[in-house]
């Protein structure tokens, strides 16, 4: 796989040379592929939702860089306006910016921007909607007039219109029911699958990002503390649990085991647990 973004030493502080300053990230580096999906979790205040913010330009490092596809997008001004539609960003909570009077001109809103023609616009709007599961009878609806939800679909089919080759989500799933949190998963494994598009996850769920991440970033106070595969993070339990975050539930359970005695090794997913199990049943004494 070839390398889309990387990020080199991105350090970024708030309100620098006041009493105030705060260094939100410190040195961070780390490189994307295309079509991975990565996870990156942290206690709150670790920095995730200003690292994600230089990601398409939003926000600009006080040192360090972003690059896309090799080249720096701060290197001018129209390079970091294309990257601002190539790398897609979601932001918690996305419904509170429907705006628009229909769900259709909703989602178009973006490919408008982007200077395309009507029936371009046309083919993305209902592409993204059918990726996130809104019908063309919604489309002619209002937005407020829809469940949560489904206001959070058409949002993340707002930033789908315009084909991002990176799509970045904060929190997607806060707030939701756990049928609609489903929903929403399979809606971003669809354009990932689709597109080949590379995501790039912030979440509290470490059942979510342990079932659907290639990749995790651990983000503690302001640094990168790991970048590694799930098996990798969560094997390491104890020191995501003094960071302050969870782990897992099925992880919780196999370290309980373990306290009790019990020869069998963590596991992350419902999967592995289950065939610990049969392992175990079967009479293997290191499932």
């Amino acid at each position: 796989m070839s390398t889309i973004l990387e990020v080199k030493k991105l350090t970024h502080t708030y309100s620098a040379g006041t009493p105030f300053e705060h260094r939100a990230l410190d040195e961070v580096s780390f490189s994307v592929d295309r079509g991975e999906f990565i996870g990156i979790i942290g206690h709150t205040g670790s920095g995730k939702s200003t690292l994600i913010q230089h990601l398409n330009g939003l926000l600009k490092p006080s040192s360090g860089t972003v690059l896309l596809d090799g080249k720096d997008i701060w290197c001018d001004k129209q390079f970091t306006r294309q990257a601002r539609f190539r790398v897609g960003l979601v932001f918690q909570y996305p419904e509170y910016q429907l705006f628009e009077e229909t769900v259709y001109k909703d989602i178009a809103f973006g490919p408008k921007n982007m200077g395309l023609n009507a029936d371009e616009i046309d083919r993305r709007v209902r592409e993204a909607a059918s990726f996130v599961g809104i019908s063309d009878e919604q489309l002619a609806v209002s937005p407020f007039d829809l469940s949560g939800g489904q206001k959070r679909r058409v949002a993340i089919a707002g930033v789908i219109a315009m084909e991002p080759e990176v799509l970045i989500l904060d929190e997607p799933t806060a707030g939701l029911d756990p049928a609609s949190r489903q929903e929403i998963l399979c809606n971003i494994e669809s354009y990932r699958r689709a597109k080949n598009a590379t995501i790039i996850m912030v979440s509290h769920s470490m059942n979510d990002v342990a079932r659907l991440t290639d990749r995790l970033l651990v983000m503690n106070g302001s640094k990168l503390a790991m970048d590694a595969p799930p098996a990798e993070v969560f094997v390491r339990a104890q020191e995501l649990l003094d960071m302050g975050l969870d782990i897992p539930d099925v992880t919780q359970v196999f370290l309980r085991l373990q306290q009790m005695g019990l020869d069998v090794k963590p596991v992350y997913t419902i999967e592995q647990a289950l065939e610990t199990i049969r392992k175990l049943k079967e009479g293997n004494t290191h499932a």
